[in-house]
């Protein structure tokens, strides 16, 4: 379930780039599928579970456009149970990361916005329900991403904004720091979301990988 997986669709996105949708896409549909009633419910569940692909799909096409707007070339976008990931074919310099890393929550974002001014126009019936839907999940998308973890875009942006004004090594080393008190926190905050909020987070932040970007291990290992 990771950009290894052999893809099971491929098709050109948008700006012509490259989109692999992999196996564990499948897995996301059953584990949503699976927690259905009656068969209403299931085509709820379905509509959910598709609007949340197409949200991270748009959030990736944020991530290429940042990339292309800038002359990096695109080599794909890959789409996994995980969520998902924009490759490009050379690594983009700090500021031009900066942009890349941001575009996907603007994207969410600016989804979240329209879909809150437009909703209401639809009255009460299940189209309006899918626009107030897509509208919550984006912003669910934004907030998570923008949290300071690696490798969400919020911990990319975090280390780049600390490279404004330390040494790289010193932002690499708090980014991992601010982002090993996140992970350790992480589980008991998904187990707080799924009984207040019933969310469920597929995503767990390795504790062991900020440890050492903290104590500045993994760069060592570089050298």
């Amino acid at each position: 379930m990771t950009g290894s997986d052999k893809p099971i669709y491929e098709f050109r996105g948008p700006f012509g780039v490259p989109v692999q949708i992999q196996p564990g896409i499948l897995l996301l549909f059953l584990i949503f599928l699976s927690v259905s009633g009656s068969p209403s419910d299931l085509i709820y569940d379905l509509i959910f579970v598709s609007l949340l692909v197409l949200s991270i799909f748009l959030h990736e096409v944020g991530h290429a456009w940042g990339c292309l707007i800038q002359g990096i070339p695109v080599r794909r976008i890959v789409l996994h149970a995980g969520g998902g990931f924009c490759e490009h074919n050379r690594s983009p310099s700090p500021y031009e990361n900066e942009l890349i890393v941001a575009m996907g929550p603007i994207v969410n974002l600016a989804i979240w916005a329209l879909a809150s001014m437009t909703w209401p126009l639809f009255g009460n019936g299940d189209l309006s329900w899918c626009v107030w839907v897509l509208g919550y999940i984006n912003l669910f998308l934004a907030v998570l991403n923008l949290l300071p973890v690696h490798p969400l875009d919020g911990g990319k942006l975090f280390e780049l904004a600390l490279m404004r004004v330390l040494p790289p090594q010193t932002a690499h080393r708090i980014s991992g720091g601010v982002g090993f008190v996140i992970a350790l926190a992480w589980i008991p905050a998904m187990i707080l979301c799924f009984f207040t909020l019933g969310l469920v987070l597929f995503f767990i932040p390795s504790v062991r990988a900020h440890w050492e970007m903290m104590r500045g291990e993994d760069l060592r290992r570089r050298t």
